[in-house]
């Protein structure tokens, strides 16, 4: 968590700047600065092979980041360096040198099929979105999946419900 403070500000913690066994990032500020919100980092973490910690709970817009006794020391402090780098790309959207609609946090996650098959007519190179740390050319994990719009798709399965409800009491 030490290493986070310099770069996300960390809610709840006391006098001593210590939590629980959880901690809060707050990414609210983000989307004024840059048009980031939680779920574009936690999608980007993919691209790094990492699960999307809690978001939006127990604070609207925040990640709440709860590591496990299982993981390794090493494994953790990959975690960590991939929030840090990711504050960097958040922080090249905030001077303008990267665009706030097509980056690589709002095009996140980013699948092989993205960038290996048809042509890359993206703002940042392939290597920027699949290799952003040296260790993932060793140790990659791919996201099966691309972005989808979550709206789109909670409006979609809202209907589909309500069609399969009506159908059933008729």
């Amino acid at each position: 968590m030490s290493r986070l403070r310099p770069h996300y500000s960390i809610l709840y913690t006391n006098a001593n700047l210590r939590c629980a066994h959880e901690f809060i990032l707050d990414v609210r500020g983000f989307k004024e600065t840059a048009g980031v919100e939680a779920i574009d980092i936690a999608k980007r973490l993919q691209d790094y092979g990492f699960h999307a910690p809690t978001m939006s709970w127990p604070v609207a817009n925040t990640l709440m980041i709860e590591p496990t006794e299982s993981e390794s020391k090493e494994e953790l402090d990959r975690f960590i360096d991939a929030l840090i780098s990711i504050r960097k790309e958040i922080a090249d959207v905030e001077k303008g040198s990267k665009p706030k609609d097509q980056n690589v946090l709002k095009m996140a996650p980013h699948t092989q099929k993205d960038l290996l098959i048809g042509e890359w007519n993206r703002p940042y190179t392939r290597e920027e979105a699949a290799y952003p740390l040296q260790w993932l050319k060793e140790k990659k994990f791919w996201p099966s999946v691309t972005r989808l719009d979550d709206g789109k798709l909670i409006l979609q399965l809202v209907m589909i419900y309500t069609n399969n409800l009506q159908h059933t009491e008729t």
